[in-house]
């Protein structure tokens, strides 16, 4: 079938949009008529080539939409279900076994590798292989091909246009704070990076009940908004001693830290927050082969810990409807991050992304 689709041909060059020809569904797989996909910075790192992923590429990971058609061996969705795509797994391995899907043994090949685990790609442009099957589901586009592993059910009164940034970005700061780290009521927490990861960290830790959320960035207007979603103080770093400040503001430093930027320097200042027991939990992707220096003395002398999250420890289909029944609740109110573009203007949503002008673009395709 024809769709239309953002690819991703050069690195820092705009997306060419092109009609291109989609296989049917395989079994196991899902075909997907996509109402809108939410722009994350993930998706500049892969056009940019800071991940390696095979270009001509169509990326996209936070779609939203419709079932269209199943392939054989299809059981967890219908024609007509709405969905959100979110990660890939393979099921089959020592993680997937531990219901630990975030850390797949094959995390990279199943959704950074610009193909089906068989090696194929089910996109094509006049014959000339485009790479896709990025996260299981290249959904910068009208439709996309996903798999039951990758795909929730979500219901149908919910607008699936503001959905799908929690597949990835939504989903890994609030599951850093609810699944990986467990922060605990009356804990303090303090959060680097007031992009929409950092600011989903900061409603989820209002949710569970911290006693004192610190938010630090250098951007006064995203450190007005996190006060206003459930920081109880604010720190800027371009005016001042993040670490002095929060230091002056706890007396011994912070029960959990949690690193949204990906940059070393920041991650560093994370670790010396921390409290004695305390933990550090990075969530920003830093550049491929980025190294990080720490004093050793300072992690062990306090039984402080540093550890990766990846996608929140989520369980999408447990964490994903929670989320969407908080907002229902007015308690969990991410649309205030979402700015909304026709998918035509995806590249001015990447560059509104990428100047900070915005906190989480979603495009949004024509009504069918």
């Amino acid at each position: 079938m024809k769709i239309h689709a953002a690819v991703a041909r050069a690195p820092h060059m705009p997306f060419s949009l092109e009609s291109l020809d989609l296989e049917e569904p395989r079994e196991g797989e899902i075909l997907v008529r996509v109402v809108a996909t939410g722009v994350c910075h993930t998706d500049i790192v892969m056009r940019d080539q800071h991940l390696p992923v095979p270009q001509p590429v169509v990326l996209g990971h936070e779609g939203a939409g419709i079932v269209e058609r199943v392939g054989p061996g299809v059981a967890k969705v219908v024609p007509g279900d709405h969905v959100v795509m979110t990660f890939n797994s393979c099921g089959h391995c020592p993680s997937c076994n531990d219901h630990e899907e975030t850390y797949c043994h094959e995390f990279f090949p199943r959704n950074f590798f610009g193909a089906r685990a068989d090696g194929s790609s089910g996109l094509s442009y006049r014959g000339e292989r485009v790479n896709g099957n990025i996260f299981g589901q290249s959904s910068f586009a009208s439709h996309a091909l996903c798999h039951e592993r990758n795909i929730v059910k979500v219901p149908e009164d919910a607008d699936l246009a503001l959905l799908g940034p929690l597949a990835c970005g939504i989903q890994t700061g609030a599951g850093a704070v609810m699944n990986a780290l467990k922060v605990e009521p009356g804990r303090v927490l303090a959060v680097f990076g007031m992009g929409s990861v950092g600011l989903a960290a900061v409603m989820a830790a209002r949710i569970v009940g911290a006693s004192r959320i610190i938010a630090v960035d250098v951007n006064e207007a995203r450190l007005a908004l996190a006060a206003e979603l459930g920081a109880t103080d604010i720190v800027n770093g371009k005016t001042g001693d993040a670490v002095a400040a929060i230091m002056a503001l706890t007396g011994a430093g912070v029960d959990y830290a949690i690193d949204a930027s990906g940059v070393p320097a920041v991650i560093d200042q994370c670790v010396r927050v921390l409290a004695p027991r305390g933990t550090c939990g990075i969530v920003g992707a830093s550049p491929h082969g980025a190294t990080l220096t720490l004093d050793l003395t300072h992690i062990l002398s306090g039984g402080r810990r540093v550890r990766g999250i990846v996608e929140g420890d989520s369980n999408p289909d447990v964490l994903i409807p929670l989320l969407i029944d908080l907002h229902r609740q007015g308690r969990f109110p991410f649309d205030r991050l979402v700015t909304f573009y026709d998918f035509a203007d995806i590249n001015r949503a990447v560059e509104d992304s990428e100047k900070g002008i915005v906190l989480k673009p979603i495009v949004r395709q024509p009504a069918a």
